[in-house]
């Protein structure tokens, strides 16, 4: 007979990356809930100290991190924070941070440095942190990987997302790939792919809800 225990989370420890607003934050704050000890990471300050002192008022066991996941540098720090924090065991690596603009444009219209930018924040970022993330994960005896794609990355007919679409879809076959290199180390790899959510982040970009 199967019990709520067998799958609860209590106890466990996460890091979400880009956690201070959007999906991102959803994330924390529902882990948190069940009793999950999570850290998180935003490039601003300001937001993240804010969100800080509002889950700390809400009984809620987040910390946090000034983290560009843009940045290799950074993306290392991170990685010792979240090392020294959970005593070299992490159970769970939500892969979230990441960025739609400012490539959302006709491809012919895309700079070389827009390019860039938008690839080493979606899809760098999530190689990389999934490296540096892998003998936490492995260390913690079964260890859960989760990408925050999008259906961009899965055929989706939007114009103008070329180079975004690319990340996603890059983010998928990395998912796929993991999930059968790292199941001997007991560390399962998915990846979700929401379709457009309404937030903060998405209202400078809502005119692609007539393509999506």
């Amino acid at each position: 007979m199967m019990t709520n225990e067998r799958w609860s989370v209590e106890g466990a420890t996460a890091l979400v990356t880009g956690g201070s607003e959007g999906i991102g934050r959803a994330i924390v704050e529902e882990l948190a809930r069940l009793g999950v000890a999570v850290h998180t990471c935003s490039r601003n300050e300001e937001e993240l100290n804010a969100m800080l002192n509002q889950w700390k008022s809400m009984n809620l066991r987040v910390t946090g991190s000034v983290c560009d996941v843009s940045n290799h540098d950074e993306r290392k720090k991170l990685m010792d924070e979240v090392r020294t924090i959970f005593n070299g065991k992490l159970n769970i690596f939500v892969n979230n941070a990441g960025i739609s603009g400012p490539c959302l444009k006709p491809t012919t219209q895309v700079t070389s440095e827009e390019y860039t930018s938008l690839m080493t924040t979606n899809f760098d970022s999530c190689f990389n942190l999934s490296q540096l993330a892998h003998p936490l994960l492995k260390a913690s005896g079964r260890g859960s990987v989760v990408f925050i794609s999008s259906i961009a990355g899965t055929g989706s007919a939007a114009q103008g997302v070329a180079a975004y679409s690319s990340t996603k879809g890059a983010m998928n076959q990395l998912a796929k790939s993991l999930a059968c290199e790292w199941a001997g180390d007991m560390i399962r790899v998915n990846c979700v792919a929401p379709g457009f959510i309404t937030n903060s982040m998405s209202k400078p970009v809502s005119f692609l809800r007539t393509y999506c």
